[in-house]
């Protein structure tokens, strides 16, 4: 995949976007830097990859505005080694950024055309998350239990399978509440069965659907 000066620079001007926005970690920015965001969207929106926003992948699904992808990752607090459960892969790029900050990324598509696609593409720029075909909803018990997951659509509330599979001091950051409108909701685990849940800034995600399709 060509990255040339162009895209360098638009690059650059993005992750400063994103840390005007508030976006601290150095860590997120370094790994929203070093992330080809236009390999992971059709050729004809290239000359919009670096905009700051949410752009169409296919399958009625969207490759998430990078703001949104840092402001989730920040909150996950990824350390190198980091094992992290992604419910929705989609585009991949938020796999791509988690797999810079060095994380163990196990990630989890339901829609199988998406899947095929993502997983070739990943492959190609040499990213090698673990991914899975299946229904997101019920996580990966066979792999877990993992330090942080993500969920990145929207939920109703928080599946309580996912929750088991979390381990005790992990963190778990989803978008949750109804269509149209989430707050960021980030939960610690503190025992078995107790969490602690702060609520972060609004977004809107499409939702998080279960089953599989295709």
């Amino acid at each position: 995949m060509e990255d040339n000066f162009k895209h360098k620079g638009r690059r650059r001007k993005l992750v400063q976007t994103i840390k005007d926005n508030g976006i601290k970690d150095p860590n997120v920015l370094k790994a929203v830097g070093n992330v080809l965001r236009h390999a992971f969207v059709e050729s004809f929106l290239h000359n919009r990859a670096y905009d700051d926003t949410a752009l169409p992948i296919g399958e009625e699904q969207t490759i998430s505005q990078p703001y949104t992808v840092a402001y989730q990752t920040e909150l996950l607090q990824i350390k190198p080694g980091d094992k992290v459960l992604e419910v929705g892969t989609g585009s991949g790029y938020q796999a791509a950024i988690l797999l810079e900050m060095k994380a163990r990324v196990f990630s989890i598509e339901r829609q199988r055309k998406l899947y095929i696609k993502t997983a070739e593409l990943l492959q190609k720029l040499n990213y090698h998350p673990k991914l899975f075909f299946g229904d997101g909803y019920k996580g990966l018990p066979s792999y877990g239990p993992f330090d942080k997951i993500i969920i990145t659509a929207s939920v109703a509330s928080i599946p309580e399978e996912l929750k088991s599979q979390l381990k005790i001091g992990g963190r778990l950051v989803a978008p949750v509440g109804k269509e149209g409108h989430q707050k960021m909701q980030l939960l610690i685990k503190e025992s078995e069965n107790t969490f602690k849940t702060e609520n972060h800034g609004a977004f809107v995600f499409v939702p998080l659907k279960s089953g599989t399709n295709g």
